[in-house]
């Protein structure tokens, strides 16, 4: 069995951005490749999780830039050192305060699971972190589609459209267990409801190229959410 202490995390490319919009580029053999424009970065770096203090390891990262008339304060106080009672009696009791990146205060926050590496609070992870990787997972928040029915949201075929059938065509039917037992429904039926707005990750997805210089990262395919949406893109662990 292997000894906890001589076990190295392997460290985590991912970075936050925003979903820009599809289109299609061509690869080296000439052929289209339908690939989905993120603006990624540059991302701040607000802070550091380590198992000594918070029983994981993870990278707290910023995204865009928040108005500090819009920011609370505790939005002010995860970037920049606030002078405070607390604060004070801390220091007068001889305990370091957590480090703070000295930035603005962001819209988008979000952490990426992993070891830092070579990461430091203050510090910058910008789109060329992934000129050496090949696959991506990207985590969104789907479009959401409102109240809608079985046939929208779950592709259910609906009632016949001939004799017997009358103004129920897009209905779903008969849900079973209505009799004496157990007169009740499952957990898990599918019904008509609240359709997308949820939480997707789409993985293995090709990264076909990467713009340094425009802060670009073009990855094969679709990606869940509307355009201008928030996206998490991090280097796939799926083989």
């Amino acid at each position: 069995m292997a000894n906890k202490s001589n076990v190295v995390e392997s460290h985590t490319v991912g970075i936050l951005g925003r979903k820009v919009g599809m289109t299609q580029v061509y690869d080296e053999s000439g052929k289209v490749v339908p690939v989905t424009v993120v603006e990624a970065g540059p991302c701040d770096v607000l802070q550091l999780r380590t198992p000594e203090a918070d029983g994981y390891s993870a990278v707290q990262l910023g995204y865009l830039d928040k108005p500090r008339r819009l920011a609370s304060r505790s939005q002010r106080g995860q970037v920049a050192k606030l002078d405070s009672k607390r604060s004070k009696k801390r220091t007068a009791a001889g305990i370091e305060l957590a480090a703070k990146p000295n930035c603005e205060p962001k819209r988008f926050v979000r952490e990426i699971r992993g070891a830092a590496g070579q990461l430091e609070v203050g510090g910058q992870v910008k789109v060329d972190a992934f000129a050496e990787i090949d696959s991506v997972d990207v985590i969104a928040t789907s479009k959401g589609r409102g109240f809608a029915g079985v046939m929208k949201r779950h592709n259910f075929s609906g009632q016949r459209a001939s004799h017997g059938v009358k103004k129920c065509h897009r209905h779903a039917g008969g849900t079973g267990s209505g009799s004496a037992y157990p007169s009740r429904l499952f957990k898990g039926i599918r019904m008509a409801g609240h359709y997308g707005n949820a939480r997707c990750t789409v993985r293995n997805q090709k990264v076909v190229r990467v713009d340094a210089e425009q802060n670009l990262l073009l990855i094969r395919g679709a990606v869940p959410g509307p355009n201008g949406g928030y996206v998490v893109v991090q280097q796939t662990n799926k083989l």
